[in-house]
Protein backbone atom coordinates (compact mmCIF):
# COMPACT_ATOMS: atom_id res chain seq x y z
CA UNK A 1 0.00 0.00 0.00
CA UNK A 2 1.77 3.20 -0.69
CA UNK A 3 1.83 5.80 2.04
CA UNK A 4 0.64 8.61 -0.86
CA UNK A 5 -2.83 9.98 -0.04
CA UNK A 6 -5.71 9.41 -2.26
CA UNK A 7 -5.39 11.20 -5.19
CA UNK A 8 -9.44 11.62 -4.90
CA UNK A 9 -9.01 13.45 -0.76
CA UNK A 10 -8.97 16.81 -0.75
CA UNK A 11 -5.47 18.15 -0.16
CA UNK A 12 -6.84 19.89 3.60
CA UNK A 13 -8.43 15.97 4.67
CA UNK A 14 -5.19 14.51 3.11
CA UNK A 15 -3.25 16.71 5.60
CA UNK A 16 -5.24 15.84 8.47
CA UNK A 17 -5.02 12.02 7.62
CA UNK A 18 -1.03 12.63 7.90
CA UNK A 19 -1.04 14.32 11.19
CA UNK A 20 -4.34 13.30 13.22
CA UNK A 21 -3.16 16.18 15.79
CA UNK A 22 -3.18 18.54 12.63
CA UNK A 23 -4.32 21.76 13.69
CA UNK A 24 -4.95 20.93 17.88
CA UNK A 25 -1.28 21.65 18.91
CA UNK A 26 -0.91 24.76 20.92
CA UNK A 27 1.29 27.53 19.45
CA UNK A 28 5.00 27.45 20.49
CA UNK A 29 5.39 29.43 23.95
CA UNK A 30 7.95 32.91 22.72
CA UNK A 31 11.45 32.67 23.97
CA UNK A 32 11.31 33.70 27.98
CA UNK A 33 13.40 36.52 28.87
CA UNK A 34 16.01 34.60 30.34
CA UNK A 35 16.52 36.73 33.53
CA UNK A 36 12.79 37.12 33.85
CA UNK A 37 13.22 34.63 36.72
CA UNK A 38 15.70 36.87 38.80
CA UNK A 39 14.95 36.83 42.60
CA UNK A 40 14.17 39.80 44.52
CA UNK A 41 16.88 39.22 46.22
CA UNK A 42 18.97 39.55 42.98
CA UNK A 43 16.74 42.60 41.93
CA UNK A 44 17.06 44.44 44.85
CA UNK A 45 21.03 43.64 44.86
CA UNK A 46 21.24 44.86 41.34
CA UNK A 47 19.22 48.38 41.79
CA UNK A 48 21.53 48.88 44.69
CA UNK A 49 24.66 47.78 42.78
CA UNK A 50 23.71 50.78 40.34
CA UNK A 51 22.71 53.32 42.93
CA UNK A 52 26.24 53.10 44.32
CA UNK A 53 27.99 53.03 41.11
CA UNK A 54 26.22 56.64 40.03
CA UNK A 55 26.78 58.38 43.82
CA UNK A 56 30.53 56.97 43.77
CA UNK A 57 30.59 57.72 39.96
CA UNK A 58 29.33 61.36 41.00
CA UNK A 59 32.10 62.11 43.92
CA UNK A 60 35.08 60.29 41.72
CA UNK A 61 33.57 62.57 39.18
CA UNK A 62 33.21 66.27 41.48
CA UNK A 63 37.08 64.80 43.16
CA UNK A 64 38.73 64.62 39.41
CA UNK A 65 37.60 68.12 38.07
CA UNK A 66 39.18 69.78 40.79
CA UNK A 67 37.25 73.04 40.48
CA UNK A 68 34.79 74.64 43.68
CA UNK A 69 31.74 72.96 44.80
CA UNK A 70 30.12 73.99 47.64
CA UNK A 71 30.44 70.69 49.87
CA UNK A 72 27.16 71.86 51.18
CA UNK A 73 25.39 71.33 48.44
CA UNK A 74 26.79 68.24 47.66
CA UNK A 75 26.30 66.98 51.47
CA UNK A 76 22.95 68.38 51.09
CA UNK A 77 22.69 66.07 47.62
CA UNK A 78 23.33 62.89 49.15
CA UNK A 79 21.50 63.01 52.27
CA UNK A 80 18.41 63.66 49.36
CA UNK A 81 19.91 60.27 47.88
CA UNK A 82 20.00 58.41 51.08
CA UNK A 83 16.61 59.70 52.47
CA UNK A 84 14.37 56.98 53.65
CA UNK A 85 16.27 54.25 52.51
CA UNK A 86 14.03 50.73 52.60
CA UNK A 87 14.46 48.02 55.02
CA UNK A 88 17.03 45.87 53.48
CA UNK A 89 15.25 42.94 55.39
CA UNK A 90 11.84 43.44 54.17
CA UNK A 91 11.78 45.31 51.30
CA UNK A 92 10.82 44.63 47.93
CA UNK A 93 12.71 44.92 44.55
CA UNK A 94 10.13 47.74 43.75
CA UNK A 95 11.46 50.42 46.99
CA UNK A 96 14.90 50.02 45.79
CA UNK A 97 14.33 50.75 42.19
CA UNK A 98 12.01 54.18 43.59
CA UNK A 99 15.05 54.91 45.56
CA UNK A 100 17.48 54.35 42.30
CA UNK A 101 14.92 56.83 40.14
CA UNK A 102 14.92 59.43 43.05
CA UNK A 103 18.97 59.27 43.46
CA UNK A 104 19.70 59.56 39.24
CA UNK A 105 17.01 62.34 38.78
CA UNK A 106 19.06 64.29 41.73
CA UNK A 107 22.58 63.40 40.34
CA UNK A 108 21.09 64.22 36.75
CA UNK A 109 19.57 67.85 38.19
CA UNK A 110 22.83 68.87 40.18
CA UNK A 111 25.34 67.93 37.60
CA UNK A 112 23.12 69.51 34.46
CA UNK A 113 22.34 72.44 36.33
CA UNK A 114 25.93 73.31 37.08
CA UNK A 115 27.66 71.76 34.07
CA UNK A 116 25.11 71.63 31.84
CA UNK A 117 24.15 68.15 29.60
CA UNK A 118 27.70 68.13 28.38
CA UNK A 119 28.77 66.34 31.71
CA UNK A 120 27.01 63.32 31.45
CA UNK A 121 29.43 61.99 29.27
CA UNK A 122 32.26 62.59 32.03
CA UNK A 123 29.86 61.04 34.85
CA UNK A 124 29.05 57.68 32.78
CA UNK A 125 32.79 57.35 32.28
CA UNK A 126 33.19 57.87 36.07
CA UNK A 127 30.24 55.73 36.70
CA UNK A 128 32.23 52.94 34.67
CA UNK A 129 35.36 52.92 35.96
CA UNK A 130 33.17 52.40 39.71
CA UNK A 131 31.33 49.43 37.58
CA UNK A 132 34.36 47.61 36.50
CA UNK A 133 35.88 47.32 39.65
CA UNK A 134 32.26 46.03 41.79
CA UNK A 135 30.71 44.11 38.42
CA UNK A 136 32.31 41.20 38.51
CA UNK A 137 33.26 38.70 35.73
CA UNK A 138 31.96 35.78 34.81
CA UNK A 139 34.32 34.41 32.10
CA UNK A 140 31.96 35.30 29.08
CA UNK A 141 34.06 37.99 27.57
CA UNK A 142 31.69 40.41 25.37
CA UNK A 143 29.01 38.71 26.38
CA UNK A 144 29.66 39.56 30.20
CA UNK A 145 28.50 43.70 29.49
CA UNK A 146 25.62 42.38 27.47
CA UNK A 147 24.53 40.11 30.23
CA UNK A 148 24.50 43.15 32.18
CA UNK A 149 22.61 45.78 29.90
CA UNK A 150 20.06 42.55 29.56
CA UNK A 151 20.07 42.68 33.41
CA UNK A 152 19.36 45.97 33.82
CA UNK A 153 16.37 45.97 31.04
CA UNK A 154 14.68 43.17 33.25
CA UNK A 155 14.48 45.34 36.23
CA UNK A 156 12.72 47.64 34.28
CA UNK A 157 10.70 44.95 32.94
CA UNK A 158 11.94 45.86 29.40
CA UNK A 159 11.29 43.74 26.48
CA UNK A 160 14.71 41.95 25.06
CA UNK A 161 16.21 39.49 23.30
CA UNK A 162 19.67 37.85 22.21
CA UNK A 163 20.11 36.97 18.53
CA UNK A 164 18.84 33.52 18.02
CA UNK A 165 21.26 32.90 14.80
CA UNK A 166 24.43 34.82 16.56
CA UNK A 167 23.88 33.64 20.75
CA UNK A 168 26.17 35.79 22.64
CA UNK A 169 29.85 34.57 22.48
CA UNK A 170 33.09 35.95 24.30
CA UNK A 171 34.51 37.53 21.23
CA UNK A 172 30.81 39.49 20.07
CA UNK A 173 27.75 39.77 22.03
CA UNK A 174 24.33 41.66 21.07
CA UNK A 175 21.12 42.40 22.82
CA UNK A 176 17.81 43.70 21.39
CA UNK A 177 15.82 45.93 23.63
CA UNK A 178 12.27 46.00 21.44
CA UNK A 179 10.61 47.46 24.35
CA UNK A 180 12.48 50.14 26.79
CA UNK A 181 10.41 50.83 29.88
CA UNK A 182 12.50 53.21 31.53
CA UNK A 183 10.53 55.52 29.47
CA UNK A 184 7.18 54.33 31.09
CA UNK A 185 8.71 54.42 34.33
CA UNK A 186 10.14 58.11 33.77
CA UNK A 187 6.38 58.97 32.71
CA UNK A 188 4.98 57.31 35.90
CA UNK A 189 7.61 59.25 38.08
CA UNK A 190 6.38 62.23 37.01
CA UNK A 191 3.06 62.05 37.52
CA UNK A 192 4.19 61.39 41.15
CA UNK A 193 6.45 64.87 40.91
CA UNK A 194 9.49 63.62 40.51
CA UNK A 195 11.70 66.70 38.61
CA UNK A 196 12.94 65.27 35.11
CA UNK A 197 15.76 66.96 33.90
CA UNK A 198 15.95 65.32 30.36
CA UNK A 199 14.23 65.31 27.47
CA UNK A 200 15.02 61.74 26.64
CA UNK A 201 16.93 58.93 29.16
CA UNK A 202 18.65 57.89 25.88
CA UNK A 203 20.92 60.78 26.48
CA UNK A 204 22.35 59.90 29.33
CA UNK A 205 22.20 56.14 29.22
CA UNK A 206 23.25 55.60 25.87
CA UNK A 207 26.64 57.22 27.45
CA UNK A 208 26.75 55.27 30.51
CA UNK A 209 26.09 51.48 28.77
CA UNK A 210 28.71 52.41 25.86
CA UNK A 211 31.26 53.55 28.83
CA UNK A 212 30.35 50.34 30.93
CA UNK A 213 31.42 48.07 28.25
CA UNK A 214 34.94 50.02 27.33
CA UNK A 215 35.38 49.85 30.96
CA UNK A 216 35.39 45.84 30.56
CA UNK A 217 37.89 45.90 27.61
CA UNK A 218 35.38 45.80 24.82
CA UNK A 219 34.34 48.16 21.64
CA UNK A 220 30.60 49.23 22.28
CA UNK A 221 28.37 49.84 18.88
CA UNK A 222 24.23 50.52 19.48
CA UNK A 223 21.43 51.79 17.84
CA UNK A 224 18.33 53.41 18.62
CA UNK A 225 15.06 52.23 17.63
CA UNK A 226 11.15 53.07 17.68
CA UNK A 227 8.57 51.61 16.41
CA UNK A 228 5.17 50.01 17.17
CA UNK A 229 6.06 48.31 20.03
CA UNK A 230 7.96 51.84 21.47
CA UNK A 231 11.13 53.07 22.16
CA UNK A 232 14.31 50.31 21.79
CA UNK A 233 17.56 49.88 21.26
CA UNK A 234 20.69 47.40 20.03
CA UNK A 235 23.41 47.04 21.68
CA UNK A 236 26.93 44.99 20.51
CA UNK A 237 30.13 44.58 22.82
CA UNK A 238 33.17 43.51 20.48
CA UNK A 239 36.39 41.86 21.84
CA UNK A 240 38.96 43.90 18.77
CA UNK A 241 41.49 41.47 19.81
CA UNK A 242 39.70 38.20 18.61
CA UNK A 243 38.50 40.15 15.27
CA UNK A 244 39.48 38.70 11.84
Amino acid sequence: MSDAPDAGIAPAVADVLRDPYAGTRPEPDPPRPPYRGMSDVDRSALWQQRLHEAEAGLTRLLAARGDEVHLTDWFALQAEIFADLPDPRTALPSAWQRVFFRGQALMERFLVARYGEEVLADWARANAEIYRQVEPDHGRGAADPIHRIARQAELYGSSYEFDDEAPPTAAQAAVTITHCSIWDYREQARRTGVRITLASPCTYCTEALSANIRAKGFRPSHQLRSGPTGHGCRWEATDERQEP
